[in-house]
């Protein structure tokens, strides 16, 4: 399993740093756009919806809100649009300690999954546009967001490969241990320390970057187990099978999606 999720990784990672680094954001948007909506798709199978016409018009609103947000960018609606993908990460610690809230099949809980999909998806497309756009460095900081995110996931399986022995989430994610979290959290401040070397970053704005890398691998750990108690919920093992050793989309961008948000707003406040 392992040979196979590097191979993919091997495969995708090139396809992935290449959109970042050459496209102009006009571009980037919508393709991040149609890869967040896959994994929204991906989303409303795990809350509990079938039908696939109901499933395929909260995609189109879905899409919808992405299109709003696009033609909204530049002004205030952005930075609280970061803020409230903030806050609901906030929301969803709490969530995670409560591991039956809405683990019933029933109409009113799968309502429930199907908004917080909304609050997953849509203010996390608004921060890695925002990222992206962001200046002449944009591209780049983008880039570093995402090497926390992966060097945190890599730091988190070595380390609790090697060391693990006190679970974090026994109910949710019986894989995951307090060891994996320390080499997550220690893998992803190596990223950012060098990437913000490479930019120029330094002084107080350095010890800020760092904090924030802490914060960054944080949410991401919130992002996975969420989408780890939606698994649960669900009963099934992966959220799709597009990537051999990976699962779906959703596997992949869970940790990504909660990211996103923390990095964007504490760059802004950071003035990076």
């Amino acid at each position: 399993m392992l040979l196979q999720r590097t191979l993919t990784a091997l495969l995708l990672a090139p396809l992935v740093i290449g959109l970042i680094l050459l496209a102009p954001t006009w571009l980037f948007a919508p393709i991040v756009a149609f890869a967040f909506l896959a994994a929204m798709w991906e989303w409303t199978r795990l809350s509990g919806l079938k039908a696939y016409p109901p499933r395929g018009a909260l995609l189109a609103f879905t899409a919808a809100l992405l299109v709003v947000c696009w033609v909204s960018r530049d002004t205030p609606w952005w930075p609280m649009l970061i803020g409230i993908g903030v806050a609901w990460w906030i929301v969803v610690g709490q969530w995670l300690r409560h591991f039956a809230f809405a683990a019933a099949p029933t109409r009113e809980n799968s309502l429930i999954k199907l908004g917080a999909g909304l609050l997953v998806i849509v203010p996390a497309w608004v921060a890695v546009v925002s990222i992206h756009g962001a200046g002449d460095r944009g591209h780049w900081w983008t880039l570093i967001a995402l090497f926390i995110v992966w060097a945190a996931d890599i730091g988190a399986y070595f380390a609790g490969s090697a060391f693990g022995r006190r679970k974090l989430a026994p109910t949710i994610s019986p894989g995951k241990t307090w060891a994996g979290v320390y080499g997550a959290f220690a893998a992803g401040a190596l990223v950012a320390g060098v990437g913000g070397v490479l930019l120029g970053v330094g002084g107080a704005k350095m010890a800020g970057l760092l904090l924030l890398s802490a914060l960054t691998v944080a949410a991401s750990i919130v992002g996975d187990l969420l989408e780890s108690l939606m698994k649960r919920h669900a009963a099934v093992k992966d959220s799709g099978n597009l990537f051999p050793g990976h699962g779906g989309l959703l596997d992949r961008l869970d940790s990504v999606f909660a990211a996103l948000p923390v990095f964007a707003a504490g760059k802004l406040l950071l003035g990076l």
